[in-house]
């Protein structure tokens, strides 16, 4: 998604790394599964929201959010690579500040998300066994995945990943046809439009599209992969393009839902994650049983690959950013996978949002969740264009025209996002 990215020339290279570019789809992870991390509950409820009220009047933000976050993940990979350097170290070499920002943020943000994610994949599986309550659920939900990054290396992460994305790819897209979508009508939504009273809608399609702090994650993910240098740069191009592709039409395929099942018969379905349980009732009344409850497999699966790959990325961040802390020396053992920052980060996302699975959520801390959540993807935007064109990154891959026009423009619509987030979220609170 670059306009001038300097690629290795094949002549430059030794035959290994040939075949490494020869089987290059071979080897594509890492992008995977920062896509799938990124894709949980609440992106769906927003994209079937929008296609439920405007048809698929918003599929050109769809587009424009997948081309986005393409570049902020590549921009951030490429940092990593071209520098030798995670993008903790990036950001610190930008000033104090950012470790003044980032340190509240992913302790705060750790503790409210663990709960929310345990919560929304636990939410499909209370509707298929009523047996438990949906707190039993979710807590079942945190120690699986828990478990799961705790004990297996990066490999059990990316096998455990695909296999979620392949379910809820093959789920969604296929009720997106069986719905039989109106192709003339598709193509129309191409057309940039911002239908009235749509403007936060346009806004959630454009930049919900897979992630938040997770797209930053990318780099570990990279280093746990053993891609760490210049020459896994293609791959990693084609890696996040291919995985952010993929989001794209699973994304698209839940606006076609929300237009075809929603949209036409006049529905609306409820705010927050369980709105998918409305649409759940929706799709057995109109096909059965079966598809009903293959929705909520597809649902599972992709609450279920946010819990294991949020598990897993943001511990390598916290990690990395504690051991700058502690003046760690780069790749020091307690920064890595398994490490014992790696686990007390781990124990963090764990354990004590059990407690908000049970009890009322602290208002305080649900505000400052908000506030500084919707100040990350401005930060990381900006951020990169402070990376990515000066001297911290070598010439040959500092940044093109198309690429900065891109990262400004994601400063801007993140600004403007995190605004919003951040009265919508005080106003609810005051409500």
């Amino acid at each position: 998604m670059r306009d001038k990215t300097p690629l290795l020339p094949l002549a430059s290279v030794d035959p290994h790394e040939r075949l490494e570019k020869v089987q290059r789809w071979r080897l594509i992870g890492p992008g995977l599964v920062v896509a799938a991390t990124g894709v949980g509950a609440a992106d769906m409820v927003a994209t079937l929201s929008a296609g439920s009220r405007y048809g698929y009047t918003l599929l050109w933000a769809v587009i424009v959010g997948t081309v986005m976050k393409i570049v902020l993940v590549e921009g951030a990979g490429r940092y990593s690579l071209a520098s030798g350097h995670t993008i903790f170290e990036g950001w610190r070499s930008l000033g104090r500040w950012t470790s003044w920002y980032f340190g509240p943020y992913i302790l705060i943000w750790g503790f409210v998300y663990g709960a929310t994610a345990m919560s929304s994949s636990a939410l499909p599986l209370a509707a298929l066994f009523p047996v438990l309550p949906l707190w039993a659920w979710a807590i079942i939900m945190g120690l699986l995945g828990f478990g799961i990054v705790w004990a297996g290396r990066y490999t059990v992460v990316e096998k455990i990943t695909a296999v979620m994305v392949g379910v809820m790819f093959l789920v969604m897209v296929g009720l997106a046809i069986i719905t039989l979508p109106d192709i003339p009508r598709m193509i129309t939504g191409l057309i940039p439009v911002i239908p009235q009273g749509g403007v936060v809608y346009t806004l959630a399609l454009a930049g919900g599209v897979g992630g938040t702090i997770t797209l930053a994650a990318y780099g570990y993910w990279l280093r746990e992969k053993g891609w760490h240098q210049p020459r896994w740069m293609r791959v990693m191009q084609l890696d996040n393009t291919v995985a952010y592709a993929v989001t794209g039409i699973f994304v698209l395929a839940m606006l076609v839902v929300g237009a075809e099942v929603l949209y036409s018969a006049g529905y609306a379905i409820g705010a927050g994650d369980k709105g998918l349980l409305d649409l759940d009732d929706v799709l057995r009344a109109r096909y059965g049983d079966v598809i009903g409850v293959t929705f909520l497999v597809g649902f599972w699966a992709a609450s279920f690959s946010s819990v294991v790959g949020v598990w897993s990325g943001v511990s390598l961040m916290f990690a990395d950013y504690w051991g700058n802390v502690r003046k760690k020396p780069s790749g020091h053992p307690d920064t890595r996978n398994g490490g014992k920052y790696f686990k007390f980060y781990l124990l963090w996302l764990t354990f004590p949002p059990m407690l908000l699975l049970v009890l009322d959520r602290p208002v305080f801390l649900i505000l400052l969740y908000g506030v500084l959540g919707a100040l990350f993807m401005p930060f990381l935007a900006v951020t990169l264009l402070g990376l990515l064109n000066t001297s911290r990154t070598p010439r040959r891959w500092r940044n093109g025209m198309f690429t900065n026009a891109v990262l400004v423009v994601c400063a801007v619509l993140f600004v403007v996002l995190g605004i919003y987030q951040t009265y919508d979220t005080v106003a609810g609170i005051l409500g």
